[in-house]
């Protein structure tokens, strides 16, 4: 990484930390004159002073604000942050919704570009979780059968996206599971059976939950599984690339979806993969959990986009896990998350486990309680190169 996107990877820190604070002159004082908001806000102007009045509604509305950057990207004159924001709404209306008192988080992914040492654009992609979602529900009660039929015809499409078996490979063990947090989500995984006997595996994201989830999720499964048949190179990054550029002109402006894709050569243990913004996958190996790091936007999110290749091979006895941010980001009652570090730290120790993710997820109830109610959707793929028979 060069020192100019280094320095631009501080100056985007910088200008959202300002943001959490409150301090729009110190956010002003980052954004060009001629900065272009690219988010869809009703009655807000796409330039600086709309962006300006947009962060002191936000501070007007809520206390406690937090924003945690959990990861950056810097190509070119760009920066891509995936970043958790949360507040407490107890101070005024916002977006239509009055106080509650309840805390409301979003995970969102921002691209700013950078140009004269200044932020001279920006692109947004949230996805809102738990409190806001409950609040809207609320409501619109009045309408919750319209909703519910919705909800039936969305989860038939859902389950039809969804791999019915689970291909069985010599020497190879696959263990999906799949649990969404409300009727329908976003999540999704999938397997691509290829030429010379190679398999797909894909884990991915969807923004949201519901019906616009399901319909994304389920629009970006028939691409992939399209791009695939039709590619003779075994290239996820030209996978990735061609459904990010046809998924852009399909799906709304505020959507995205992330996605992890591998290609498995049984016989080699070769896995070649690409990211698409989605969180890290781990690999056991030699007692530790290694990242699979890929750099690449989310689907959808712009036109034009490139995806990093990379190869590994997974050695007798070595297990992946490929996982959605339902794990990672559940709360426990004290509000503390589940988090990365403790994902890796437990893939390091106990990856040898027959099931890696039934221990998985009873690691993620002992954690969260009782009385949990699940945040968000929770989708685990592993896989794993059986040990040699001695």
């Amino acid at each position: 990484m060069s020192e100019a996107q280094q320095r631009n990877k501080v100056l985007v820190r910088r200008f959202l930390e300002a943001q959490a604070k409150g301090d729009l002159d110190a956010v002003k004082e980052m954004m060009s004159p001629n900065f272009v908001d690219h988010n869809l806000r009703p009655g807000k102007k796409p330039d600086r002073e709309g962006y300006l009045r947009v962060v002191a509604e936000e501070q007007a509305a809520f206390s406690d604000i937090r924003y945690i950057i959990e990861d950056q990207i810097a190509e070119g004159d760009k920066v891509m942050t995936r970043w958790t924001g949360s507040g407490v709404h107890d101070r005024g209306q916002y977006q239509g919704f009055a106080p509650t008192g309840r805390r409301s988080a979003d995970k969102i992914i921002d691209v700013h570009r950078i140009e004269g040492g200044k932020i001279a654009e920006e692109w947004k992609g949230a996805s809102t979780i738990a409190a806001l979602q409950e609040e809207r529900l609320a409501q619109v009660e009045r309408e919750r059968e319209r909703v519910e039929q919705e909800l039936r015809v969305a989860r038939s499409i859902q389950h039809a996206s969804l791999p019915e078996e689970v291909p069985t490979l010599e020497g190879w063990q696959i263990n999906p599971y799949y649990q969404p947090a409300r009727e329908v989500g976003g999540d999704f995984y999938d397997f691509h059976p290829l030429s010379e006997g190679r398999l797909g595996l894909v884990v991915g994201d969807a923004t949201g939950k519901g019906v616009p989830a399901a319909l994304v999720m389920s629009t970006t499964c028939g691409m992939l599984q399209l791009a695939a048949r039709g590619s003779d190179s075994f290239s996820p990054g030209e996978v990735l690339s061609q459904v990010s550029e046809t998924l852009f002109v399909r799906i709304p402006p505020n959507m995205f979806v992330t996605c992890f894709y591998a290609i498995l050569d049984p016989q080699s243990g070769s896995l070649t993969y690409a990211n698409a913004g989605h969180d890290v996958p781990y690999l056991h190996r030699n007692g530790e959990a290694e990242e699979l790091r890929a750099r690449g936007m989310p689907l959808g999110l712009m036109p034009g986009m490139g995806y990093e290749e990379k190869e590994t091979i997974l050695q007798a006895g070595e297990a992946a896990l490929f996982y959605s941010d339902g794990l990672v980001e559940a709360h426990d009652p004290e509000g503390e998350m589940f988090g990365f570090p403790r994902l890796q730290a437990l893939m390091a120790e106990h990856a040898k486990v027959t099931y890696l993710g039934d221990f998985l997820l009873e690691e993620l109830y002992s954690f969260v309680g009782e009385g949990w109610e699940q945040e968000d959707d929770i989708t685990l793929l592993t896989l794993r190169r059986s040990a040699i028979r001695r």
